[in-house]
């Protein structure tokens, strides 16, 4: 299997950043890490062994980002305020340079935007943001509010609330949505959501479900057993839903 490791310095983040790309072609899957997480982490966990087979075949190019989740939501050392203004500035990063050098890497029109936990949240909230750029989004064990407790997961913003937070937080921006265009959008990508039963963020996906569905937009939800929440589920899932 195809294995680059890169590395660059982030205008954005004013960083380096660092991504490993499997595969040579196919569906670009851009890969987020869980919370507080590394680019290396479902390697590591060989979630990318479990899409192995697709990779090899060329079917499947995944780029497993890193994340700043220390530097931005888990930072208790900065207010509020500059925890979601890092956090814009990693979807800067995004959008404006790991998309660019994948397109780069590989002409493959399709774009899917993945995660685990708290990766699934920033995979789902970046698709939401930005429709026009992605074909699918693979939300798995994620919360898309994190200004929410849930269980032993505090509000990860502290009580503050802006139009920063709001239009990050897709429970929150996704019921107010009423720009045709990017309902037209969103209706045309494939979104794909995977829980446990007993995890704690399962009334957020139902939520964000309830939302979708009052849109008019197609989607599918996938319980699992138990609380689903490991790296042994998500083996699984990505090679069902990738």
């Amino acid at each position: 299997m195809k294995r680059e490791y890169h590395k660059w310095y982030s205008q954005n983040l004013e960083k380096e950043m660092e991504l490993l790309v499997f595969g040579f072609s196919g569906e670009k899957v851009l890969f987020f890490p869980p919370r507080m997480g590394r680019f290396y982490d479902y390697e590591n966990w060989k979630i990318i062994a479990s899409v192995e087979q697709k990779i090899k075949k060329g079917e499947l190019q995944v780029y497993c980002v890193d994340s700043v989740d220390l530097e931005s939501f888990y930072n208790s050392f900065k207010d509020p305020g500059y925890r979601i203004y890092r956090h814009i500035q990693y979807e800067n990063y995004v959008i404006e340079e790991v998309l660019p050098f994948a397109n780069l890497q590989n002409s493959n029109k399709n774009i899917v935007s993945a995660g685990c936990s708290l990766g699934a949240y920033h995979a789902v909230n970046i698709a939401m943001r930005h429709p026009t750029l992605f074909s699918k989004v693979v939300g798995m064990s994620g919360r898309y509010d994190l200004t929410k407790s849930n269980g032993y997961f505090k509000d990860l913003l502290s009580g503050f609330h802006n139009d920063f937070v709001y239009f990050n937080m897709p429970n929150q921006y996704l019921k107010n949505l009423d720009d045709q265009n990017l309902l037209n959008q969103l209706s045309k990508m494939n979104i794909i959501l995977a829980v446990g039963k007993e995890d704690v963020f399962l009334e957020s996906n139902y939520k964000l479900c309830n939302i979708l569905r009052e849109k008019g937009i197609t989607h599918h939800l996938f319980e699992w057993q138990e609380e689903a929440h490991r790296a042994c589920y998500w083996r699984t899932m990505v090679n069902l839903y990738f």
